[in-house]
């Protein structure tokens, strides 16, 4: 049974749904079975003359939607059951390029642009008769196009203001890359979730002699932006921290962004010590191996990289190229985007599940209890370490 708190003494806003785009199904479906598992268990499941919960005790929260196409491209959204008052938490991955759809008899991949305008279509189809809508979006739409530098466009914050405007009440994501992007929606829902237990639970379960002292492990930051990811992770864990700038070339663009000369250390030294470096993405992996390396050649132990999306645009083979050179010792990321079959099955990969948390955090927004307590993994992983010990 999940690890949900109880909600005996609060209602729900209305009977839960969860539209689970195909992007994430077997993920969805996965939060779906812990929150039909724990809510079948739980008192409010049994018939109380003063509290009627029509749609609380389910066999199954799934709504049937879909989002078929016509040979041109164009689609649309479908939902097949009534949704009126209902509690609509809709899920999608913008990151799963293994769909694919047909253009006048070519086949093309689903991008993020085309998984956000599913997203839209069945809040569309929903046709205002659901009573509050949350979309839980992993990896935020755009959300690495943050800020503005120069004449550029401002993508996730124009995504979220369109989502409000559509009538989504809440937006829930994960270790988003700069949450500040929330103040483009300032009076809406907006709660960025970070992995921080889930990854601590995969190392202490498959890395057996990890040890969590001073004296043995470092947490590095591979970067500026994910220092306060490894501070935090360096305080529970009550160890030392380094971290790595990047000297970048900044007369020249390639590929949208000022490509990178190098990585300068700063930190105490990593000799003989296991490290854990800490960040939010994975995306073509540059950056990562060559942080992986330079630590290797300070001659340190073991590198362990923790990094909540795993999407390895580029491919698999300069990590297995780096595992086999011993750089690299062990790649941990979570379920919450695509991950293909090939990653599955890489000796230096592990997953950190995050349905139970999902599961979670959907039952407490449904029932409109605070969420504080989940959002911040403090007091678990400090159970954990005690568990250690």
């Amino acid at each position: 049974m999940a690890d949900l708190t109880s909600h005996d003494n609060s209602m729900p806003v209305g009977p839960l749904k969860l539209a689970v785009l195909e992007s994430c199904r077997e993920f969805g479906e996965a939060v779906n079975q812990y929150l039909v598992d724990y809510r079948h268990n739980s008192p409010m499941c049994r018939p109380r003359d003063d509290m009627p919960l029509h749609g609380y005790c389910e066999d199954s929260y799934l709504l049937d939607c879909s989002c078929p196409r016509f040979g041109t491209g164009e689609g649309k959204g479908q939902i097949n059951e009534s949704v009126r008052g209902c509690d609509l938490f809709i899920l999608v991955d913008v990151t799963n390029y293994s769909l694919t759809y047909t253009v006048c008899g070519h086949e093309n991949h689903m991008s993020p642009d085309n998984h956000y305008q599913d997203l839209k279509r069945i809040i569309s189809a929903a046709n205002g008769k659901a009573k509050r809508i949350t979309v839980i979006m992993p990896f935020l739409y755009e959300g690495r196009q943050h800020k503005r530098s120069m004449r550029e466009s401002l993508d996730c914050s124009l995504a979220l203001q369109e989502l409000t405007a559509m009538g989504v009440s809440n937006i829930i994501t994960f270790d988003a890359h700069d949450p500040r992007v929330q103040n483009a929606i300032p009076l809406h829902g907006f709660d960025s979730f970070m992995p921080s237990y889930q990854f601590l639970k995969a190392l202490v379960e498959n890395v057996p002699d990890l040890k969590l002292d001073s004296d043995h492990l470092m947490v590095i930051s591979p970067d500026e932006g994910a220092m306060e990811r490894a501070v935090y992770f360096a305080n529970i864990l009550g160890v030392s921290m380094g971290m790595f700038y990047k000297r970048r070339d900044y007369s020249r663009v390639v590929n949208g962004k000022n490509p990178i000369v190098a990585h300068e250390f700063l930190g105490d030294p990593v000799e003989g010590k296991d490290v854990l470096v800490i960040d939010d993405m994975i995306s073509s992996g540059e950056s990562m191996l060559d942080v992986a390396k330079q630590l290797k050649d300070r001659n340190a132990r073991r590198v362990i990289v923790c990094t909540t999306f795993g999407l390895f645009t580029d491919g698999l083979a300069k990590f297995d190229d780096y595992y086999e050179k011993g750089y690299l010792s062990r790649v941990i990321t979570t379920n919450l985007t695509y991950r293909t079959k090939d990653l599955l099955e890489r000796p230096w990969y592990l997953e950190a599940d995050m349905t139970k948390y999902m599961a979670s955090i959907i039952d407490h927004v449904n029932h409109d209890s605070s969420i504080s307590g989940i959002q911040s993994p403090t007091e678990k992983l400090q159970k954990l370490l005690a568990s250690l010990k």
